[in-house]
């Protein structure tokens, strides 16, 4: 099975990430953390992303804040998808980072989940995996059953209480 790598541009992003990699290891799909920034080491940000293809990945997830232009310049040095996930500060509740991660230019696509949605970039690159990968699919497909049961409990759990 291909990798997903994770670049986080600060170690301040660390909590985010750690939601991704919970859902990465629960579905057993491989992974790589790494931190290099955009702006303070774009050498090793960009030897990274062009090389992943051949380093095995199959997926590129960025999370940055601010002014979060990490996960664009990875995708600007690979054909590999790529899955940003905008972070919130101080300054402008993340809103900064989710406008600066979703308008990337014609031509050099970012997929963009929610603001600290580790979670979900996570599912989303096992479901990129998962398109050659049928085990993992099985597992994409019995998670989405368990998350429906534990809704129909909550939802019975409440109509009992009320």
């Amino acid at each position: 099975m291909k990798k997903v790598g994770i670049i986080m541009g600060s170690d301040s992003d660390l909590p985010v990430v750690t939601k991704a990699v919970n859902v990465l290891k629960e579905l057993g799909v491989p992974y790589e953390v790494h931190i290099f920034s955009a702006h303070r080491t774009p050498g090793e940000a960009a030897a990274y992303a062009a090389n992943a293809a051949d380093s095995g990945f199959g997926v590129l997830i960025g999370v940055a804040g601010m002014a979060a232009h990490l996960a664009g310049a990875l995708a600007a040095q690979t054909v590999l998808p790529v899955i940003g996930i905008p972070c919130k500060s101080s300054v402008l509740d993340g809103m900064d980072a989710l406008l600066s991660t979703v308008q990337m230019p014609s031509g050099v696509p970012v997929a963009t989940v929610a603001i600290d949605s580790g979670a979900n970039a996570a599912l989303l690159s096992a479901e990129i995996l998962a398109l050659g990968e049928p085990e993992l699919a099985q597992k994409l497909r019995e998670r989405r059953r368990s998350d429906a049961d534990k809704v129909r409990a909550k939802d019975a759990d409440i109509a009992a209480q009320l």
